[in-house]
């Protein structure tokens, strides 16, 4: 049942990452008041990586959990509220939203910057195993799996930067990739040629976990001989990398481009006073930088809109 009481702020922000957080920030900096909805945590995908690379002045000194909990003392610094809840229904045109407890939040303009949710595999034993077993967050689970078998699925920089990380952990460390080559960047790729505990299945993907309590068999099926190699490794984790789709089921009167929101070079979508920023947005590069540029522009442009409406 939808309560009665409405909430009103100058800009709604979707989302908590990189992107919405820099948008936040940046509408606070103009004097208007926003407010991040956010289910899981400040920080979002950025917040669950080992560590931030290429990021300026951060690179190599800053795990995903630090950043995470800056991102959260600078929007507390700026007294931007965080409504931690889902959202639920959206009316763009009306600048209305209702979250899953039924609030009812108001504005004069919104910022889409939910992002994107990773794939899933879709073979047999992933729900069972899921979150017993396997995973996405390394800097939080890796430590389960000290002296077992790792793998890693997928073979794009996000995954091999984890697999590096988490072979610190491993016994034996497998990567198991369905193209011919890693398609990964010469700094990981010469990074994970120095370590010895390193496998890889390439052409191959995995098809199959089982287990009683956790994962202890696992197929791994090889896309040009179809053959198919079964390996027991009791208590394994499997870390999996394999892309994301964007969060957008609920954005049906916007343009979007393969799923993605469509946006001109100031973040604007479609309908007036609705914005979109970071990985939501359809766009050729995906990074935290260019999540917290997004925003940085999207916030900038919805100020001078506001204003000069």
């Amino acid at each position: 049942m939808i309560k009665k009481s409405n909430n009103f702020c100058d800009v709604i922000i979707v989302g908590g990452g990189p992107a919405g957080a820099s948008a936040a920030v940046y509408v606070a900096s103009r004097g208007l008041k926003s407010i991040i909805f956010e289910k899981n945590d400040i920080g979002g995908t950025a917040g669950k990586v080992s560590s931030i690379t290429h990021y300026l002045s951060v690179d190599n000194f800053e795990t995903g959990e630090s950043f995470k909990n800056k991102l959260e003392e600078q929007l507390k610094k700026y007294e931007i509220e965080i409504v931690k809840e889902e959202i639920v229904e959206f009316n763009l045109n009306k600048k209305t939203v209702i979250t899953k407890s039924g609030s009812i939040y108001e504005s004069s303009a919104i910022i889409l910057a939910n992002g994107t949710t990773p794939r899933k595999l879709n073979i047999s034993g992933e729900d069972e195993f899921t979150g017993k077993g396997i995973s996405s967050n390394p800097s939080k689970d890796g430590k389960n799996y000290i002296g077992k078998d790792i793998f890693v699925i997928g073979g794009a920089d996000g995954a091999i930067k984890e697999a590096i990380y988490l072979s610190k952990y491993a016994k034996k460390l497998s990567i198991i990739h369905f193209e011919e080559n890693l398609g990964t960047i010469a700094e990981f790729k010469n990074k994970l040629s120095t370590l010895n505990n390193i496998d890889l299945f390439l052409h191959s993907r995995l098809t199959k976990v089982e287990g009683k309590e956790c994962i202890e068999f696992l197929e791994i099926t090889d896309e040009k001989t179809k053959e198919v190699t079964r390996i027991e490794s009791k208590g394994a984790g499997v870390f999996v990398y394999v892309g994301a789709t964007p969060n957008t089921d609920k954005y049906s009167e916007l343009d979007l481009e393969n799923g993605f929101i469509k946006v001109n070079n100031k973040m604007q979508t479609n309908i007036e006073g609705i914005y979109a920023a970071g990985d939501i947005c359809s766009k050729d590069i995906r990074q935290i930088a260019t999540a917290v540029a997004d925003g940085t522009i999207a916030g900038i442009n919805v100020s001078n809109y506001l204003k000069n409406k």
